[in-house]
């Protein structure tokens, strides 16, 4: 009998995107980030992707040492692959996010692939009422910024990275990001195999309707050929579709708190392991069979976590 594909089940624990009025269940401190990310690989996932949160606001920071909180614990306490993000928020310079991977040396570091518009302010008309003071000016603010990722920027996060084996989860937010990365691929700058995560439903890039997906499947395939790996997250109530779809086509899925804070509507989800465990039971439904740590590790050519920094 022919053997099942593996499927690579990636979290993103918290992220920068919602702010701590929108979910109680949102993880702030590390130890919730830690625990929420063990929860999360104790359910299927192989791949935990990772923010950093000031513990009593819940702003975003990328001081590497808000990261120490929780990856050293991670990385003890399971058998996960660590991801952590370049990305940061787009309020931040680029020297800034490129800190937690520079220093901290992971099996996987996020990379933004384009300078985008990043529209979070139709939040506002979901949530009047905010804890911390920072919340709605942050969101706000979005309908005048740029997320800024330029040439120079990429390479300058790539180069950082090269002689300490990090590899990159590439995150392309349209079809023009694709074409960037391929311009990166011909410059001899990036090998495969290549990580590439294609985002779907933020407001800026790509929409989510399966015509999306394909086409962003249709012109990687014709970018990069057989020299990647594919994977894709929807951006809220596009999750789970989104991944259903993809995983369709030969996709590798990725949930979580960072991207989508609903299990139902008007019904959050409590945990990330339970956006793990719904998109386990969609992708199993599938006669297919979900990736371990280290399946997913050789299908990445990643180092290991024994040759990490942290």
């Amino acid at each position: 009998m022919k053997q099942s594909r593996k499927v690579i089940i990636s979290c993103a624990v918290t992220g920068s995107i919602h702010t701590p009025s929108m979910s109680e269940y949102l993880p702030i401190t590390g130890k919730q980030v830690e625990d929420s990310a063990v929860g999360a690989i104790e359910a299927g996932a192989a791949i935990v992707h990772l923010h950093a949160r000031h513990p009593e606001t819940g702003f975003p920071t990328q001081e590497p040492d808000a990261f120490r909180e929780f990856v050293g614990n991670i990385k003890q306490r399971t058998n996960g692959i660590i991801n952590l993000t370049t990305g940061g928020s787009p309020i931040m310079t680029v020297k800034q996010r490129l800190q937690p991977a520079l220093q901290l040396q992971p099996e996987v570091a996020s990379l933004n692939m384009g300078s985008m518009n990043f529209g979070l302010f139709p939040m506002l008309n979901r949530y009047k009422e905010f804890k911390h003071d920072w919340e709605q000016a942050y969101l706000s603010g979005t309908r005048d910024l740029v997320f800024k990722n330029t040439y120079k920027d990429i390479e300058y996060i790539i180069r950082a990275c090269s002689d300490n084996g990090t590899r990159f989860e590439f995150e392309c937010y349209d079809t023009a990001h694709l074409y960037n990365l391929a311009h990166f691929v011909d410059q001899g700058l990036v090998k495969g195999p290549l990580f590439i995560q294609t985002v779907f439903g933020i407001l800026g890039g790509i929409g989510a309707h399966p015509d999306d997906v394909a086409h962003m499947k249709r012109t990687a395939d014709r970018l990069f050929g057989d020299q990647y790996v594919w994977s894709v997250l929807g951006a809220g109530r596009a999750q789970m579709g989104i991944a259903a779809t993809a995983a369709a086509q030969g996709g590798h899925v990725r949930v979580g708190l960072e991207d989508n804070l609903w299990d139902a509507p008007g019904e959050l989800s409590k945990t990330n392991a339970q956006q793990v465990t719904r998109v386990r039971k969609i992708l199993e439904g599938m006669s297919l069979s979900i990736a371990t740590p280290d399946e997913a590790r050789v299908m990445l050519g990643l180092k290991g976590a024994n040759n990490v920094g942290f």
